[in-house]
């Protein structure tokens, strides 16, 4: 089916909804109630922000499509997170599908990765507008006003965990005559962070003669093509500082020519971001606190989301680079201060890698620097000291969770090289600690 024009990402927002032909909202990946990892560990308030923000955001998601007076909620894959059985995310979601059927709102729903066991929607009572898609291929008609195209929405949920093969084959044909939606939790041809699943082609995709593809798995939006509506929108709200970046969702409008408008809406309740700190030549620890201010102010007015969570990395040469290991507790007070007087600012992490400044003059006989040699020349590079760093490693890591392991790398290289880096942190923090001159709080360098 050819299309009459190209997609056209920036619509101007119709004053009458009849003549804006079938509009819809398209999201994926809202993971719902996702259980807290690393988070948890640290802020108690941002772990509760971020703990309830999944939830805030799909009932956000709902008030937009009210708000829109669209046609249809399309929800492509996870919308939970693993084989959840909370009665109280149960109970919040049928609340919410109710809102959107009170409303004349039909909701279209597939099952991804994360949530093709979970008991939830099958043991969930659907109000009669929500479409929840089985293992196999299905289509929906839905009739509309005399003189306007039927919509046929396509969709298929995954039946298990994985799915290695394409599914494309399991979806039928467009129909003629009609304005045809396809639904799909693919990785398309892959991404980093996300494992394989569904695998297909944009070409494959055009090749269906679908008016428009609602996508899901990959979490960072992306139009696909330019030449047809193919979109992932990735996920409405973050949920760690790997899921960094703006998120939104996808106002759709499709018009009785097959011409396709998008409109990405965002949502976030609280968007990740990391910002670096170049803080080379510093040599003052009150200088430092007003890069740290003058730093995050441009990044928190150019969030459009409520809350910024975000992980600085400082680096560079400076005198403070021992202070700042030996005392990185008062270092993230600082911060977590600046961003508080910023207002809706949250410190995730702190990061440190700054070195001191290369002094030649510096005596080779000094102890921290025959220390430094010897920790960096003749420990970290034998043999023996990375056999027995493996050995402590392999013991550590066999007693994380199983979820969690995956933090020391996904193959041998990684994790040895993962490895290395903790051993050189942890020496750098050692030697920070034995520099003489200052005491924690003290406030010249």
């Amino acid at each position: 089916m050819a299309r009459p024009d190209p997609i056209n990402t920036n619509p101007e927002k119709p004053e009458d909804n009849s003549i804006a032909g079938f509009r819809f909202i398209h999201t994926a990946d809202i993971h719902l109630d996702s259980p807290l990892k690393s988070l948890a560990l640290r802020n108690r308030d941002l772990a509760d922000l971020i703990g309830g923000a999944t939830r805030q955001v799909f009932s956000d998601i709902v008030d937009l499509c009210v708000g829109e007076r669209v046609d249809a909620l399309i929800i492509a894959g996870d919308l939970y997170d693993g084989d959840q059985t909370s009665m109280k995310t149960a109970r919040f979601l049928a609340s919410e599908l109710n809102r959107l059927a009170t409303a004349g709102i039909r909701t279209f729903i597939i099952r991804g990765n994360h949530d093709a066991l979970s008991r939830i929607s099958r043991e969930l009572v659907l109000p009669d507008l929500v479409k929840l898609f089985s293992g196999r291929g299905e289509h929906v008609v839905i009739e509309r006003e005399q003189g306007e195209k039927p919509v046929v929405i396509h969709g298929l949920s995954f039946a298990n965990p994985t799915a290695p093969e394409s599914l494309l084959p399991k979806y039928g044909r467009a129909h003629p005559d009609a304005i045809n939606i396809g639904i799909m939790h693919t990785s398309l041809g892959g991404a980093p962070g996300h494992d394989p699943y569904a695998p297909c082609s944009p070409a494959e995709l055009e090749a269906t003669g679908y008016d428009y593809w609602a996508l899901g798995h990959i979490h960072k939006r992306s139009v696909v093509t330019d030449s047809a509506a193919i979109v992932m929108p990735g996920m409405p709200q973050g949920r760690d500082i790997n899921e960094d970046g703006p998120k939104s969702v996808t106002l759709v409008s499709i018009a009785e020519d097959g011409q396709v408008s998008l409109e990405e809406k965002p949502t976030a309740l609280a968007e990740f971001a990391r910002v670096t700190i170049d803080a080379s030549g510093l040599s003052e620890w009150s200088d430092l606190a007003h890069v740290l201010a003058e730093t995050l102010k441009p990044v928190r007015s150019a969030s459009t989301a409520p809350h910024l969570v975000v992980r600085l990395a400082l680096s560079g040469e400076t005198p403070l680079a021992w202070r700042m290991r030996r005392d990185s507790d008062l270092l993230l007070a600082e911060a977590e201060e600046r961003a508080e007087q910023i207002g809706n600012t949250w410190i995730e992490k702190l990061d440190i890698a700054c070195t001191p400044p290369v002094t030649p003059q510096a005596s080779a006989a000094d102890p921290l620097n025959e220390l430094r040699a010897l920790i960096e020349n003749d420990i970290l590079c034998s043999d023996a000291y990375e056999t027995a760093l493996a050995s402590v490693a392999d013991t550590l890591q066999a007693q994380l969770p199983t979820d969690l392991r995956d933090l020391f790398g996904t193959d041998e290289a990684e994790t040895k090289a993962r490895r290395m880096e903790l051993a050189r942190q942890g020496a750098d923090d050692v030697l920070a600690r034995l520099q003489p001159g200052h005491t924690a709080g003290s406030e010249t360098a």
